[in-house]
């Protein structure tokens, strides 16, 4: 998948294409379905397949008071699109300038000039432009007049409940800890990416030795607690890459036992793997099934007991 950072970077005669426009944060099921959407359309004429979006929540700048936590980072989305298999993102800076470009300049400088783009796909809630002034309607006018398509996709909606999927739903999930739904609405286990830094070292002399993540990572980390999940090691060498995936029992919080880490932290102990030398890597841990809440000990032994009995537990869920 190519990458572009501005409609400036795309190469005259890029296209003609379809695309498919939205924040995409965590790339879910209802995000996928726009995307196959537009993979399906493109096939018949073998159109070029680009998803737009964007390198921040557009709150950010907007109303900072109102914005959510990011359910990915920008390098973790790109990854997951490119995973569709669609051929290029725009990946466009949302900054104080674009907050304020016109419906009709966003229409003409990346849909029709920089993509050429014949049909466009947003959800029934896009909106586009200046304070939010283009509509999936007023996309039909511009669309008409500058000679494009324009598909509105229905939400997608879970069976029990018809309540729709949503970056708000799954964040409310991850907040309780529930992974296993929230993996559902993704299509994937919500994960991390942050590369492994030195800790404290206690998981090693209890015997458990851990990979510390760095606290400035991508991916929203769900509820404290002890999770069953992999982790994967991206050879970072020649850019990011799948590597390595091993078993995990992950923790997150404070621990609360030694109560000496000021912030919340990930921290993975790959199972039957006492020598891993993860130090400087940049690593994904996955989160797939929640074993139990973080909760203090009154001592050692009872903390080494239930470490015991957490890895058997991540063990058996991950059989």
């Amino acid at each position: 998948m190519i990458v572009f950072r501005a409609p400036e970077d795309v190469p005259a005669g890029f296209g003609p294409s379809v695309v498919a426009i939205g924040k995409f944060d965590g790339v879910h099921a209802g995000h996928r379905a726009l995307v196959e959407r537009a993979r399906v359309n493109a096939a018949p004429a073998g159109l070029t397949v680009a998803a737009v979006t964007f390198d921040r929540n557009p709150l950010s700048v907007l109303r900072p008071d109102l914005c959510p936590e990011n359910l990915v980072g920008v390098t973790q989305k790109l990854q997951l699109l490119a995973e569709t298999g669609i051929d290029a993102t725009l990946m466009l800076r949302f900054d104080e300038k674009l907050a304020v470009l016109p419906a009709e300049d966003f229409v003409d400088r990346v849909l029709v000039r920089a993509l050429r783009a014949r049909t466009v796909l947003v959800g029934a809630d896009f909106r586009f432009g200046h304070r939010g002034a283009g509509t999936p309607e007023l996309l039909r006018t511009l669309g008409a007049e500058r000679g494009f398509d324009v598909d509105v996709i229905d939400d997608v909606r879970a069976i029990d409940g018809d309540r729709r999927v949503s970056s708000t739903w799954i964040r409310e999930l991850l907040a309780d800890g529930d992974v296993e739904t929230a993996g559902k609405l993704l299509g994937r286990a919500p994960s991390v990416l942050g590369e492994v830094v030195h800790g404290l070292k206690r998981g090693r002399e209890l015997g458990y030795p851990t990979a510390n993540l760095t606290t400035d990572l991508e991916g929203f980390v769900p509820a404290d607690g002890v999770y069953a999940g992999w982790l994967v090691d991206e050879d970072t060498a020649h850019g990011l890459r799948p590597g390595i995936r091993y078993a995990a029992a992950i923790s997150v919080g404070t621990n609360p036992t030694f109560d000496d880490v000021p912030r919340r932290q990930v921290e993975a102990y790959v199972l039957d793997e006492t020598d891993l030398d993860l130090y400087g890597h940049v690593v994904e841990v996955q989160f797939v099934h929640c074993i139990r809440g973080m909760v203090a000990f009154e001592g050692i032994e009872p903390l080494k007991a239930q470490m015991a009995d957490d890895v058997h537990r991540v063990r058996a869920a991950l059989s």
